[in-house]
């Protein structure tokens, strides 16, 4: 039988790709769906503004919405995939645990927390054993688990798959596609014909997420990785898939061809949303570039290329579909994590 899950957010960009993965998936039931009070009470066709590349499912668009409230939701449903606002899934996402719901977030509050597994699957799935600690801490029925950054999943299996040369100075320059904003987060007036050198908080995710994952976890607590990293974050006018450009410092010497070997042959998991191969390399040096390549592995693969030496270390290109991988994807790969190691 499928696991029967909801969607907190749903009529929001995220919570809409989320939909769209999930309604099909072997394994989940979408059972529920939350959006603000104003939306609730309505059918989901009549509260959302459907803008996700295919039609809405049939069935979940007659399913009426309710408020965020754990008070709303049916007992039954096992699972949560939260797309909250930060500062709505703050305060409301715990109250779910404390609830006894399962919790699996791309919302960014709690990432960084000592107890909250922040994981992709295929770099960090011991990483998920902090459940354990975390329902001891807390009191929790439920948990929370949390997928990272859209720009921070980018590069990161990239950096997984190096990590046995030593990881010591990473640089990253990222070119962010408009659909990370969300639909009214930049205005064609700002972006056409521009590219805006700043995205509020971004630089932090990459440079503390990236630590966090990368980190070993003893069955206790959690110890970051040690390498440093700096960042700088663009918005660009593609609509999905970031693009970023990496500079890697190894402790060991690192040669292009050496590089290209570990990222080929980087394992993936045998779960449905994993990618094989997770990581594709490629030769020529112009790619990968978003349109032409944001949608490998169904949107849920990483795109590598341009691998050349510098005075910097080995520079290369990464390329992920922000939305898909970089979020909806993530969370519900998440999902599958969870699934698999019983924790539903």
């Amino acid at each position: 039988m499928a696991v029967r899950v909801g969607v907190l957010g749903a009529t929001g960009a995220v919570g809409q790709r989320l939909i769209q993965l999930l309604d099909p998936h072997p394994e989940f039931e979408i059972a529920a769906l939350t959006a603000s009070d104003a939306s609730a009470g309505k059918t989901y066709r009549q509260a959302a503004k459907w803008r996700v590349d295919s039609p809405i499912p049939a069935d979940v668009a007659e399913m009426t919405v309710t408020a965020t409230d754990p008070d709303e939701v049916p007992s039954d449903v096992d699972m949560l995939f939260s797309s909250l606002p930060s500062s709505v899934g703050a305060d409301v996402e715990p109250a779910f645990c404390e609830a006894g719901y399962v919790v699996s977030s791309n919302s960014s509050n709690g990432r960084m927390d000592d107890d909250i597994p922040l994981v992709i699957p295929e770099v960090n799935a011991d990483h998920l054993d902090l459940l354990e600690v975390q329902r001891d801490e807390r009191g929790w029925d439920g948990a929370m688990v949390k997928n990272p950054n859209c720009s921070t999943i980018t590069f990161v299996p990239t950096l997984a798959a190096l990590t046995d040369y030593g990881l010591e100075k990473v640089h990253v320059s990222t070119l962010q596609a408009v659909s990370g904003a969300g639909y009214d987060g930049v205005t064609s007036m700002e972006i056409i014909d521009n590219a805006i050198p700043y995205i509020g908080g971004e630089e932090d995710k990459l440079e503390t997420e990236s630590r966090k994952l990368l980190g070993e976890f003893d069955g206790a607590e959690l110890s970051h990785n040690g390498m440093d990293v700096a960042a700088s974050c663009n918005r660009i006018p593609t609509i999905d898939g970031h693009l970023e450009n990496v500079w890697v410092e190894t402790e060991e010497e690192l040669t292009t061809d050496a590089a290209a070997e570990a990222m080929r042959e980087y394992p993936s998991l045998d779960l449905r949303s994993s990618p094989d191969p997770l990581i594709h390399v490629f030769e020529e040096p112009d790619r990968p570039q978003p349109r032409m390549d944001r949608t490998l592995g169904d949107g849920m693969a990483i795109a590598a290329g341009g691998l050349q030496a510098s005075p910097f270390g080995l520079q290369y290109n990464c390329l992920a579909h922000n939305t898909i991988r970089g979020a909806a994807g993530a969370s519900v790969l998440n999902g599958e994590l969870l699934l698999e190691n019983g924790y539903l």
